[in-house]
């Protein structure tokens, strides 16, 4: 497995190199730049946004910026944001633990509900719990999460304030005037949390009420059931673990999503994290930051599905990574 795990890091290499090189094209292929507004500013004299622009390398073709790009990346080194001078390695870093903690709130609460509930309908099959869990997942599944995100705040910020209910926060970490503490943190973050989370909650407990329909009706397990296995070691000991198999990768593919905060819904809440800051990079035309951000997308999701595939080998011997 070490041989295989090693062979597909160096997979990733040019993969990267392949996604950057694209994502470099494209935005400097784009009309605009960070500089196009102060050429229009009439405060703004044309020699200085020249030299902005030469200040800033802007000024030399794409490509040779790329290498140069590549070159400081080399070195550990992300560049500093054309936007405001500061490090982006700073940035971004100061980002992340803010999104692994949404991230890993949403999933652990996907996972804690959408898990026993595919398992509950796929035993019920056809009950009526089973007919109203599957419309309540393709409808949430279905939902757009801005526009979810959007109908929480409706609801619980803006119509339990008019009704005198209590109502959530829905912008940035902690209340400005005065909070800061673990509850004022914690009421923060249900709505950002309870938004990213509940899409997946639709497409995971659909996707294994599916796989553990498809478990329970293979011959192994009307061979336990004709030995006289109790049905919940049949469930539990022979059909959830078979089941849960392909989850692995769903999980692993949304991963690089939630670790992004849905870029949305990170915007939509003002959560200082990953999507937020790559969101406010692309409409300030920060090149460096979205080379910055794409990088740690990309990699996120190539380590995702390579955590996912040693899953599967750990999870079930038969399968083999070569």
């Amino acid at each position: 497995m070490t041989a295989y795990i090693v062979r597909r890091l160096l997979q990733m290499i040019p993969l990267i190199f392949g996604v950057t090189f694209l994502t470099f094209a494209l935005i400097n292929l784009m009309p605009g730049s960070p500089v196009l507004r102060l050429r229009d500013n009439p405060k703004i004299r044309p020699e200085a946004a020249l030299e902005l622009e030469k200040q800033l390398g802007l000024d030399k073709p794409w490509p040779v910026r790329y290498v140069s790009w590549l070159g400081d990346l080399a070195h550990g080194d992300l560049g500093v944001s054309l936007y405001n001078r500061l490090p982006v390695a700073d940035r971004i870093w100061a980002a992340i633990p803010n999104t692994l903690l949404l991230a890993v709130l949403a999933l652990g609460i996907a996972l804690a509900i959408a898990v026993p509930l595919g398992v509950y309908s796929a035993v019920r099959h056809g009950s009526l719990f089973d007919r109203s869990a599957s419309v309540g997942a393709v409808a949430m599944y279905a939902m757009p999460d801005f526009w979810l995100a959007l109908l929480l705040v409706i609801l619980f910020a803006l119509k339990f304030k008019a009704w005198g209910l209590p109502s959530l926060p829905v912008g940035g970490m902690a209340d400005a005037r005065g909070g800061g503490d673990l509850l004022d943190r914690i009421r923060h973050l249900i709505l950002p949390v309870a938004a990213l989370a509940m899409v997946q909650i639709g497409s995971w407990s659909a996707f294994f009420r599916s796989s553990m329909l498809e478990t329970l009706s293979q011959e192994y397990i009307r061979t336990a059931r004709g030995k006289g296995l109790p049905n919940r070691t049949i469930l539990y000991l022979h059909a959830f673990k078979n089941a849960f198999l392909p989850l692995i990768t769903i999980v692993g593919l949304a991963l690089p999503g939630l670790l992004g905060g849905a870029l949305f819904i990170e915007t939509i809440f003002a959560w200082p994290g990953m999507g937020r800051l790559t969101y406010e990079a692309v409409g300030r035309r920060d090149y460096t930051m979205i080379m910055a951000t794409t990088l740690m997308f990309s990699v996120l999701t190539m380590l995702s599905n390579l955590v996912a595939d040693v899953l599967y080998a750990v999870l079930d011997p038969r399968i083999r990574l070569e």
